[in-house]
């Protein structure tokens, strides 16, 4: 175990840690990043970031995230390349654990993010980025006038969909079944748009387009009868749902049913006392890389502030305060 006692530990190496470290050290905190194998979030699977302030031009999503965490090493924030394996909240210290080390610290930023839920092709793996996409928000203005589909049936493709159909001639909104199961208000409004048809009964079994390296279509399948047949496509927005990392913290800190985590109100604080979350750890609703930025700033600010007056700390009141991952 480190001898050394933190002040602060930062889990998540996305927009959301980046930013909390970055505030973090120039607060003089010194924090300890455990940024994880696959840093960067989901911007590491991003092309062009066209709506990221700061950068007229757009930016690469990898590249963008390489200047963030270049910032904040810059400020003597420490990275570590490492996924945490458990932590345990029950007392004070905190303690997290990485590898085969266990770490000490008077305060804890999570900010593990979520993912996407992905189709599982290897088609759609090989082609994100290049037409696969998981947001209309960050990518529907790059398909002004094409042909767009949008695979789901809850209220967030009946959202993508329509948002998308502002941008692209055409939106096809494919989904497995015969009824959707977004709220009818949305179903409605989705329905008003001209330029967006609903394909029901289908899957997509394939996203054509590895040989150029650009999406140029799907096959779909018939759920009912089994028949195949190809769409034309210049873009793919997969809108199934996110899941959020939080996995190890389960019956530590409090949850949604979804499995977001919860902050107490005008705060980034979490049930646990000194024990921070940003990110889309935390949100659902916007889950933009501005929007995990500004929140790890909040994250680190309420983590500095509650540092400088936290006295000799009590025992944390969670129920078992300690996981490990599975």
């Amino acid at each position: 175990m480190a001898s050394d006692v933190r002040d602060l530990i930062i889990i998540g190496g996305g927009p959301a840690g980046y930013t909390a470290a970055l505030y973090a050290a120039r607060g003089n905190l010194h924090p300890l990043v455990f940024e994880g194998f696959a840093y960067g979030g989901q911007l590491m699977i991003t092309s062009d970031v066209e709506n990221y302030p700061g950068f007229p031009e757009a930016v690469m999503g990898p590249e963008l995230m390489t200047a963030m965490r270049s910032q904040a090493e810059r400020f003597g924030a420490e990275l570590v390349a490492d996924d945490v394996t458990a932590v345990d909240f029950s007392s004070r210290p905190f303690r997290v654990t990485a590898g085969d080390q266990e770490y000490q610290a008077r305060a804890v930023i999570v900010a593990t993010g979520a993912t996407a839920r992905q189709l599982g092709l290897d088609t759609e793996r090989s082609l994100q980025g290049a037409g696969v996409s998981y947001c209309a928000v960050c990518d529907g203005a790059f398909f002004r006038g094409k042909q767009v589909i949008v695979v789901g049936g809850g209220d967030s493709a009946m959202e993508e969909a329509t948002f998308l159909a502002k941008f692209a001639a055409n939106v096809k909104l494919i989904h497995r079944r015969g009824e959707f199961r977004a709220s009818k208000i949305m179903i409605d409004y989705a329905s008003s748009k001209e330029n967006l048809e609903f394909v029901t009964n289908a899957v997509v079994t394939e996203v054509l387009g590895t040989d150029t390296g650009k999406v140029s279509g799907v096959v779909l399948t018939d759920t009912v009868t089994g028949e195949k047949r190809e769409l034309e496509a210049d873009g793919v927005f997969v809108a199934i749902g996110h899941d959020p990392t939080t996995g190890l913290f389960k019956g530590i800190l409090d949850m949604d049913d979804a499995g977001y985590l919860l902050t107490r109100d005008g705060s980034t604080e979490t049930n646990i006392e000194g024990v921070f979350a940003a990110g889309d750890v935390v949100d659902h609703t916007y889950r933009q890389a501005v929007t995990a930025a500004g929140m790890g700033c909040m994250a680190a600010l309420d983590a500095e502030r509650w540092l400088s007056h936290a006295a000799p700390q009590p025992a944390a009141t969670a129920a078992t305060g300690s996981s490990q991952a599975a």
